[in-house]
């Protein structure tokens, strides 16, 4: 392709994915839905030149994705306020992000093996993407919520990130080694190791700090990053839950002053080193947007529209969704003591996690993504499905306002109304 039209291209991808943001904001509609539109007409323009030599998109995604998930964990982590008052809330943020997924894997394993016929071991390994929560969708969208629920989906949308990732590498590590996926000695092992993980992420944690305070070059903030993903990396190689060393910096980052023990705080100097945290943020903050940016459009650039012939895919995708959808309302219900829906049960969007971890099932010996009834087209039917309910439920959220401000406004009214009819009648009985 020519150089030119690539500098054209790539300017034009960003700004129009900035509209779409905007425009995101306002009517609440998922932005990567519109940036998986417009890579799917893309490749249908394109298809059209006799072009067709794709095969770089193969290594190019799971790159753009493994990338965006750190900086989204990182960047949702770093917007996290940790204190007391906070802790009821984190803890239930962090049970429901647990228990919907826990029950999500338990009864899409059940259908996919017992209705789709899929085998056991197979079956789990295809629930467990499809039950993550993508925070990259549900934080921005949960931004017309009060803050109480905001909060909450960005708690429960982070741990389900962070715990279904955890779980999915737990999974494949135990399948490959031909061992039982629930035992004694297995998961005592595992929880050992988060602890072990933990630990050393936190000592990681202080040296990427005091680092950033030492450095005095004015380019500073992407060594951190990179020096991170080469963390995380290294964590992959090892098969460690390298997904929580960038969680704790991230938090560690924002909330320096609350979880530092006071005899390391003398070390540090936390006062000018607020000002370097928000830059690191934002500088977070575009680096996501712009990894987001490239990584739908290139999803959606691989969907080739003649591969959705078929219903089947569409069925099989309603029918996950459906099943997601139940056990995320009956929990929400069962918790709050509420049978109204709460706008809460519509945000479970998934997206960029379910996406990156069912392309590593490619690399999967044992499985054979071709003859599977549950393929991309099904995880892109599950995706729009729930991205489109989030945005019902957003709007009703919306309308919800209005008619509370509505209301309000007219009870003001008839109350100034009663009182200007008392003025009127004191002044009457004066007269």
């Amino acid at each position: 392709m020519n150089t030119l039209y690539i500098l054209f291209v790539l300017p034009l991808l960003i700004i129009f994915s900035y509209l779409f943001d905007a425009f995101s904001r306002k009517t609440k509609f998922p932005s990567v839905i519109l940036l998986m539109a417009t890579g799917i007409i893309f490749r249908f323009f394109i298809s059209f030149s006799g072009y067709d030599d794709f095969a770089f998109l193969d290594n190019l995604i799971p790159v753009l994705g493994t990338l965006g998930l750190i900086l989204i964990v990182l960047e949702g982590a770093i917007e996290l306020e940790i204190n007391r008052k906070k802790m009821p809330l984190i803890l239930k943020g962090f049970l429901a992000a647990l228990v919907i997924l826990i029950a999500n894997i338990f009864a899409l394993q059940w259908v996919f093996e017992n209705i789709f016929g899929i085998q056991n071991t197979i079956a789990i390994l295809f629930a467990i993407p499809l039950s993550i929560i993508s925070s990259a969708v549900a934080i921005p969208s949960a931004a017309s919520l009060i803050d109480k629920e905001r909060e909450f989906i960005i708690y429960e949308s982070t741990f389900s990130d962070i715990l279904g990732i955890m779980i999915f590498n737990y999974a494949i590590r135990q399948f490959e080694s031909d061992q039982v996926l629930v035992g004694a000695e297995p998961l005592i092992s595992l929880v050992l190791q988060i602890l072990g993980v933990i630990m050393i992420s936190l000592l990681i944690t202080y040296v990427l700090f005091r680092l950033m305070q030492q450095i005095d070059h004015n380019v500073k903030f992407f060594l951190i990053l990179a020096l991170l993903i080469l963390v995380y990396a290294f964590g992959k190689l090892l098969h460690l839950p390298a997904l929580v060393t960038i969680f704790i910096f991230g938090i560690f980052m924002s909330n320096v002053k609350s979880l530092l023990p006071r005899f390391l705080r003398n070390y540090l100097d936390l006062d000018a080193t607020r000002k370097e945290i928000q830059e690191f943020h934002i500088l977070t903050a575009e680096s996501t947007f712009l990894v987001r940016t490239f990584f739908f459009l290139f999803f959606g650039f691989s969907i080739q529209l003649s591969n959705f012939k078929s219903i089947i895919p569409f069925f099989y995708g309603l029918i996950i969704f459906l099943i997601m959808f139940f056990i995320r309302y009956m929990y929400i219900t069962f918790t709050s003591l509420k049978i109204k829906p709460s706008p809460l049960v519509y945000m479970s969007p998934r997206g960029l996690i379910s996406i990156l971890l069912f392309i590593q099932l490619k690399d999967v010996s044992f499985i054979s993504l071709d003859q599977s009834p549950i393929d991309e087209r099904v995880l892109l039917i599950v995706i729009l499905s729930s991205m489109l309910v989030m945005l019902l439920g957003t709007m009703k959220k919306q309308k919800d306002k209005e008619e509370i401000i509505i209301d309000d406004e007219e009870s003001i009214s008839i109350e100034m109304d009663i009182e200007t009819s008392k003025v009127s009648n004191d002044e009457t009985e004066n007269l």
